[in-house]
């Protein structure tokens, strides 16, 4: 599935870490646990999820769950004692405490004008959109044997002829993995087997049976049970993916409204200066894109 997306502005990686863990918890604030006599709750844990969620790798959910709410547990223990060293003052504290204000504003606007804008709706019209501009790819199907040599080739190939059982065949002869299902290797397009290999299968018709062929990995005796026109991935197997790159697309969209909209003036003299160059590197680039298109267009 081709990507929509666009150039990445730099924040844009700030925000996506957001885009996987909707706030639904507000609207079933359960207890999850007290220390002291402080709650710790649902709402509670999905901020926990979105600060370290990611962290937590491909976690079970359960684990994952558990593994934040002993975040959650140690940080209240941690803020207790905090509060009881009186370090919850002073200039370190107070500039502390107006960034991570500054992260919530952020985090909330993130929820309201981008994740809450993209939904199953939006991923399935993307979809569809998609399905409807791909080029049909042709894939087939096909059984195949492996042997180490071109006689022991040629003697399969004339037992078929004959008659003989392609799978049994490659059951008993075959030094391929795929002889476990008769040589079965499934449906694939061009680009996926070796070429000598992919040149005889894709010229077999439907119930064909190759001459031996020659591959790197030996000789192949090849029979062609299916083609046809490559199906898209279902919607359900790539929904997660789609909604991933929408919520980028339309963080990119946000930030650069934001951006134009606003004065942002780079004072670190290296930061300006690779910023500079950046600039400068991507003006050229759309020129040369411009020029191209432009001579494309004189063109009788």
């Amino acid at each position: 599935m081709p990507s929509m997306i666009a150039r990445v502005f730099p924040a844009a990686c700030l925000v996506f870490a957001l885009a996987l863990a909707p706030l639904t918890a507000a609207a079933q604030d359960k207890v999850l646990a007290r220390v002291n006599g402080t709650d710790i709750t649902e709402t509670d844990l999905a901020f926990a999820d979105q600060e370290v969620g990611a962290e937590l790798g491909t976690a079970a959910p359960e684990v994952k769950r558990r593994y934040l709410l002993e975040y959650l547990i140690e940080t209240e223990l941690m803020a207790s004692a905090a509060k009881a060293g009186n370090l919850t003052s002073g200039p370190e504290f107070e500039k502390r405490l107006a960034y991570m204000k500054r992260r919530a504003m952020r985090e909330a606007y993130f929820h309201a004008s981008v994740r809450t804008t993209i939904d199953d709706t939006a991923a399935r019209a993307f979809y569809e959109q998609q399905v409807s501009i791909m080029k049909p790819e042709e894939e087939i199907q096909a059984r195949h044997i492996l042997v180490s040599s071109e006689d022991e080739a040629k003697a399969i190939a004339t037992k078929v002829a004959g008659g003989a059982d392609f799978a049994a065949l490659a059951k008993e002869n075959s030094i391929d993995a795929s002889r476990q299902d008769g040589g079965n290797l499934g449906y694939f397009g061009r680009g996926q087997m070796v070429p000598p290999f992919e040149k005889a299968a894709f010229a077999l018709k439907k119930g064909e049976v190759s001459k031996p062929v020659q591959s790197k990995y030996g000789w192949h005796v090849i029979k062609l049970e299916d083609r046809r026109k490559k199906p898209p991935p279902p919607f359900e197997q790539v929904k997660s993916q789609i909604i991933g790159n929408l919520i980028k697309q339309q963080a990119q969209q946000k930030l650069g409204e934001l951006r134009s909209q606003s004065k942002i003036e780079y004072v670190d003299p290296d930061v300006k200066r690779q910023m500079q160059e950046e600039e400068k590197n991507r003006a050229a680039y759309e020129a040369q894109i411009k020029e191209q298109m432009e001579k494309k267009r004189q063109k009788p």
